[in-house]
Formats: C-alpha cells, structure tokens, sequence
C-alpha cells in the first residue's frame, strides 16, 4: 500500500548571506536615531522558534501565525569586518517558508516553543538605493537591513542584522556594500559589534551553536 503525499505548496524558497547581533536591553535612543537616517518601514509581530526537538544546522519557526519557516545552515565564507565599527559572523542559509497548516491549527501544541515579539525597523538597499521594504527582483541581489526591539520572556533585547539575497555570487559584495553604507557613521556612544554578540536567533535561543562545525568554512568561532 503506498502512502499518499499531502500536496504542500511553498510560498517561497531562496538562499541567503546574513550577519546578525543581538545585544541585551533595548536600544539606545541615540541608536534608534542613528538607524533612522535611512527610510524604514516598521512591523510589529511575534515569531514562534521551535527549540525541542532540536534539528543541527536547522532553525525552524512559525512567522507570526501565517507562515511555517525552515532554515538550512549552508556554511560561513568568513567574517563580515567594519574597522572600528562591526565585527560579525557571516552565514549562508537556503529558506524555505510553507503555509503555516502544514505545522499545527493549535500553535498551544507546539513542542519546545519559544515566542519572540518584535518590533522590526526595516529598509532594503538595491542597486546601491535605499528603499523602504522594496524586494528586488530574483535575478538582482540586495540587501535588507533591520534594527529590531525584542521580548522574550519578558526580557529585552535589540539586534542588527543585515540578509542579502539573489544570485549566490553576489551576496558577499552585496552586503560588504550594504554594511559600508550604514557604517559609513559609526554606532553612537561607542557602541562597536563584536563577534561575541554575533549569532543567529536560534543559536541564540538554544544557548549553543547549532551550526555544523564541518560545513563552515573559514570563519572564526
């Protein structure tokens, strides 16, 4: 007897080039300020991570009740570097997001669970243009920038990430662009991003690196 498949149709699939850090607190005032130099669109949301079972190399979440997300670690081409600025893990990822049915109707009975509010300022360099919340076209690469408030648990947090996306080989320039123009004015109050604080937010939720030794290729730990 041979089973049938269920018929799940993916709203999308992409690869991706990102560097994230995430601090605790909220965000300064003045960094707030220092982000809003650039046209950003702004989305409040919660993100539930599934931590248990743990899959390596995997990070999986409900985004916002609508979408079921899967991401694959693919690997690190190195460290991102701003002198005197940022200093962060780069990671490869291929992306898949699912309608959000294909998980659960009850989100209460979801394993392991970790919700996760955030406000998210955004805004997408393209072409070397900034533009609000704008995606490119697939056969174009940019890159989106995001400075996000979180709440887990009743803790607060900020992170900065940048994700660049379209043809593989041109994400790398694609964000070390992206990352020169926001950095071309330093973090005020002396704020620099280290490696320390660089990680993604399953790495970060799970307290350990769920990213596969052997895949990454010549970053640093």
């Amino acid at each position: 007897m041979t089973a049938v498949q269920p018929d799940i149709s993916v709203i999308s699939r992409r690869r991706s080039l990102e560097v994230r850090w995430i601090l605790p607190g909220p965000p300064q005032a003045a960094v707030a300020a220092w982000f809003a130099r650039f046209e950003a669109a702004v989305e409040s949301r919660e993100d539930v991570y599934l931590l248990d079972p743990r899959w390596p190399g995997m990070a999986v979440k409900l985004r916002n009740g609508r979408a079921f997300e899967v991401k694959v670690y693919r690997g690190s081409p190195g460290i991102l570097e701003v002198a005197g600025c940022a200093r962060g893990r780069l990671e490869s990822w291929d992306k898949w997001s699912l309608p959000c049915e294909v998980l659960s109707q009850d989100g209460a009975a979801l394993p392991g669970r970790r919700p996760v509010r955030k406000l998210i300022r955004k805004f997408t360099v393209a072409g070397r243009r900034s533009v609000a919340r704008v995606p490119a076209p697939a056969e174009e690469a940019a890159c989106e920038v995001e400075l996000t408030e979180v709440d887990v648990s009743g803790q607060a947090w900020w992170t900065l990430a940048f994700e660049a996306t379209g043809p593989a080989r041109l994400l790398c320039a694609e964000l070390e662009t992206t990352a020169a123009l926001v950095f071309a004015q330093a973090l005020p109050g002396g704020v620099e991003l280290g490696t320390d604080d660089s990680q993604s937010y399953a790495q970060w939720l799970t307290g350990d690196d769920a990213r596969p030794r052997s895949t990454a290729a010549g970053g640093t730990a």
